[in-house]
């Protein structure tokens, strides 16, 4: 057998893998049964994927290249070189499918009667009012410039549009730069119609000639660069043998500006105009891409409906839902008082969150509560939450939030809400240096007639109210005592800086977390072919986790997973993982909750967590898994499991060569396990006594439009 995990043909490449994740977010836009302006929502968060992607994980590559050549990829046996090669080789397609989609969509769009325009298609009183609209509004606000001997060329902002055009004058070429504005709208809209537009880098470029009207235009394009972006060595490095943190801050500490990583035109140019690309941004041919019909960027596609008629709007998007009332927590009771009798569950986004904000609410007011400790992650930029911690800590109670300023692109609100709630009283630790605290727990501590009791959250998702509605995360409540001992133990160790800390029920990153699932795998290799294992959660990559699932499947044990983005092991591989299936579900929602189960009947255990499977989850963040005592929990993580398992619409399975292929139609006839557990949750909130029951006609209705049936 080989000594080494990448020849033995059961493991993939991360970057690779993550691709066909972002693949499968395009198939949602080419889709012709999802909406159409859910259809133009999936190509805009396809293309923020892609830039993401670029800015982080190709720029790592391309520090990897630099600071250690040889470095070899624990997966795929490649350097970071030869990695960047397969990436630039499998981009190109996924440009060419988002262009055909976006084609598709827009002619669909145009039909009913929302056109994106090209200045060439306007009318003449459209053109005159185009005219006019830059020489006013837009021509005062830009900045142009151009390069030659005596103007050096700028530093261009990452993902920030401009005009690239070639000009000459007497016989001399020069470059021309236009960036667009920011203060600038994305989309222009037609004096006499609210769904004709023009969007504003198509303005810019057909006036660039009017801006650089010293010289001739010989070509012209709209462009924009993606940079490296700043990163966490120890949250990003890949899992290399090799002290990379070292060689990167070295690195940080030397660079002055990020390198551009990609070059993004909408039309074909020539190989000479290409060249001024080439050599002032120092990139190759193979990190040019072209986008000819899709736009560079799409942050209009949230509000694109906007313009039309509530009617048309709501005919073209999803039917509207709103997160129910929790199954587990009648309508008008106490999250708090009824988490003293029993465990609760809470499955967003079919239930609400806002149970457990008022649970928060209650405790900041409870003569009983004498403390509130939270870890938090990422929080909205409007946060009951924050209010209600601040009230809590100003009459009187002792309230902690440990918060994570690295959380990503999150940095800033993080600061602002931390200044906030420590003006308010509350006590902020600010997590470790080399590992970002990323677990969902809090901890409400009551004094009941001289004895302590405890009231814990444990969640997969973070407490964030915006995303509680667009993810699926579970959340537990419970006042098991020992779950709470633990919870009191995690808190008193953040304090005092302390990652070794013992835990009795909660398996908490960064050191007793893969120990213990390891040894949950190990009790169901010893079963044989009684042994059975069900893992629903984003991704995986740590590579001692893949070689025991190997060894699980090789010892004949059950391992069913649902993995929504990238995963390392390739199941199906014989006589390696071919008890391993691997299901993703791409869909409405991003599936977020990490579920796992090891065992079956009264053996199983089962726990859920915020963590994945990722070596930077289970050896460099805090992470936490909380176990699930509760025959009525269980009963319900199992409903979604279930779901997700039982989906013949959304589902899509991973195949021995890394390739995906829709999940095969069963005797239940089409499937889809968001759409179920939407009904559920509706069907669980309508049977509550408390609540007004829905005239069943709209039930049928909602239903029938989210799975594209016509209502008899």
């Amino acid at each position: 057998m080989p000594d080494v995990i990448w020849d033995q043909g059961f493991t993939q490449n991360r970057e690779l893998s993550w691709l066909q994740f972002n693949a499968r977010v395009l198939a949602e836009a080419e889709d012709e049964t999802v909406p159409l302006l859910e259809r133009v929502k999936f190509l805009a968060i396809f293309t923020s994927n892609l830039d993401e992607f670029f800015m982080i994980r190709v720029g790592s590559l391309c520090d990897m290249a630099a600071v250690d050549k040889n470095g070899i990829d624990n997966k795929s046996g490649m350097t970071a070189k030869e990695q960047l090669r397969r990436i630039y080789a499998a981009v190109p397609p996924l440009y060419e499918r988002r262009d055909r989609a976006f084609a598709d969509v827009e002619t669909r769009l145009r039909d009913e009667g929302l056109e994106r325009l090209d200045i060439a298609d306007l009318v003449p009183h459209e053109q005159k009012f185009i005219k006019q609209y830059f020489k006013n509004v837009v021509a005062p606000v830009l900045s142009p410039q151009i390069v030659d001997g005596h103007h050096p060329f700028p530093h261009l902002e990452g993902k920030v549009l401009h005009i690239g055009a070639l000009l000459s004058r007497k016989k001399n070429e020069v470059l021309g730069l236009l960036p667009v504005p920011a203060s600038l709208p994305t989309l222009v809209f037609m004096p006499d119609s609210k769904t004709r537009y023009v969007p504003i880098e198509a303005i810019l470029l057909e006036y660039a000639g009017h801006v650089f009207e010293m010289y001739d235009v010989l070509e012209k394009t709209v462009f924009c660069v993606t940079r490296n972006a700043d990163i966490n060595p120890d949250d990003e490095a890949f899992e290399y043998e090799t002290d990379f943190r070292k060689k990167m801050e070295k690195l940080l500490r030397q660079r002055r500006r990020l390198a551009v990583v990609r070059v993004e035109i909408s039309r074909p140019i020539s190989d000479h105009f290409t060249e001024y690309f080439r050599r002032r941004l120092d990139v190759t041919d193979n990190q040019i891409f072209i986008s000819r019909t899709a736009p560079l960027k799409m942050d209009y596609a949230d509000t694109l409906g906007d313009c039309l008629s509530s009617t048309r709007r709501a005919a073209l998007s999803d039917p509207p839902f709103s997160p129910q009332q929790p199954a587990m927590l009648p309508a008008g009771q106490s999250l708090l008082k009824q988490a003293l009798r029993r465990d609760i569950l809470l499955s967003y986004p079919y239930e609400s969150m806002e149970p457990f904000l008022q649970m928060i609410r209650e405790a900041a007011n409870d003569p009983a509560v004498v403390s509130i400790r939270i870890t938090i992650y990422r929080i909205a930029r409007k946060a009951k939450l924050v209010e209600y911690l601040c009230a809590a800590a100003e009459n009187g109670k002792d309230v902690t939030a440990l918060i994570e300023l690295r959380a990503r692109f999150d940095e800033q609100n993080n600061i602002d809400w931390s200044e906030r709630l420590e003006e308010a009283g509350c006590k902020i630790i600010y997590g470790f240096e080399d590992y970002k605290v990323h677990s969902k727990i809090c901890l409400i501590t009551r004094r009941e007639k001289g004895a302590v009791r405890y009231i814990t959250q444990v969640g997969t998702g973070n407490y964030n109210e915006k995303t509680a509605t667009l993810y699926t995360d579970v959340s537990l409540v419970t006042s098991s005592e020992s779950i709470g001992v633990d919870a009191n133990t995690f808190f008193n160790n953040m304090a005092l800086g302390n990652l070794e800390g013992r835990y009795d029920r909660l398996l908490v990153a960064p050191n007793g977390f893969k120990p213990r699932i390891l040894g949950l795998i190990d009790e169901q290799i010893a079963r044989g072919g009684d042994g059975y294992i069900l893992l629903k959660f984003n991704s995986l990559t740590d590579i001692d986790i893949i070689a025991k699932l190997r060894e699980a499947s090789c010892a004949g044990v059950t391992v069913e997973m649902i993995v929504r983005g990238i995963c390392c092991l390739l199941p199906g591989v014989p006589g390696k993982t071919d008890r391993i299936t691997v299901t993703s579900i791409v869909g409405r929602y991003l599936e977020h909750s990490r579920i796992f189960v090891f065992g079956r009947d009264d053996a199983e255990k089962m726990y859920i967590s915020s963590a994945d499977l990722m070596t930077r989850n289970t050896e460099r963040r805090v992470e936490i898994a909380c176990p699930i005592d509760s025959p009525e929990v269980r009963a319900r993580l199992h409903g979604v499991l279930r779901a997700m398992r039982e989906d013949t619409v959304k589902a899509r399975l991973l195949q021995p060569d890394g390739g995906y292929i829709k999940k095969p139609a069963t005797s239940l006839g089409p499937t889809s396990a968001q759409v179920q557990l939407m009904r559920e949750a509706m069907e669980n909130a309508h049977n509550q006594p408390e609540r007004s029951a829905p005239e069943p006609a709209g039930w049928r209705k909602f239903f029938n439009k989210l799975l594209g049936k016509v209502e008899e």
